[in-house]
């Protein structure tokens, strides 16, 4: 079992099953983690916890104190470090110690999390998916979003009322996506469905939080033992 690796999208593509079914897949880049440090409840952090580093990065880009601790770890430079915590059972890697696909195998669930793409600032018809108003007979308001409050009752417009504004750029976790397969030699994997932000983001990848592969397994045993006839005393 891993706790998590950090990832570069590549983009989609589709893979066919062994019965000829077409499954939309996203690639990602998973090869080269790096283990940069290892925390521990005992220690000083209060916590069990792994640092990730992804992705050469020049010594000359970092500050003195990033080269350190690098150093200090024997690892590498890198341009995009990730924290994991460590899940009960799972024994602590060594700094220095190189990451890859093998990690997640082929039928693993996994959440994905990422930054979504930036749409910039947006109306209410594209931000909220608003019908709008009439586009005919005098009509200038369109795309407006209409009334937002009322001067008398209550007086003021309501918090989190939905209004144009920037859309896209947040943090967002994709759950329960499954690895379709897993290639150790190119270093990909290659995830069922669409994940968070554009082509060449940055995104991390751990096991599923709300794994259905115990759901299912529990399903399918309470409907077997519902079939099975009960014994007569």
């Amino acid at each position: 079992m891993s706790f998590g690796l950090i990832e570069k999208e590549l983009g989609m593509t589709h893979v066919f099953t062994p019965q000829g079914d077409a499954v939309a897949v996203t690639v990602v880049d998973v090869k080269g983690n790096q283990v940069v440090q290892v925390k521990s409840a005992s220690g000083k952090d209060g916590y069990n916890g792994v640092q990730l580093g992804f992705c050469e990065q020049k010594p000359q880009r970092l500050r003195r104190s990033a080269k350190g601790h690098f150093a200090k770890h024997n690892a590498t430079p890198k341009k995009k470090l990730a924290e994991f915590r460590l899940p009960k059972g799972v024994d602590a890697p060594e700094s220095g110690l190189i990451l890859g696909p093998d990690a997640f195998p082929k039928g693993t669930w996994v959440d994905i999390i990422g930054k979504t793409i930036g749409k910039g600032f947006q109306g209410v018809v594209k931000r909220y998916g608003f019908a709008g108003q009439p586009m005919t007979h005098g009509s200038m308001m369109h795309r407006r979003p209409g009334s937002i409050g009322c001067r008398l009752t209550p007086g003021l417009v309501w918090k989190n009322q939905k209004m144009p504004g920037h859309m896209g750029a947040v943090r967002r976790t994709v759950q329960n996506l499954q690895v379709v397969e897993s290639r150790g030699e190119e270093g990909v994997l290659l995830i069922s469905g669409a994940i968070p932000g554009p082509k060449g983001s940055f995104v991390l990848i751990r096991p599923a939080v709300r794994n259905p592969a115990a759901r299912i397994a529990k399903a399918e045993a309470a409907r077997a033992s519902a079939k099975t006839p009960a014994k007569k005393k």
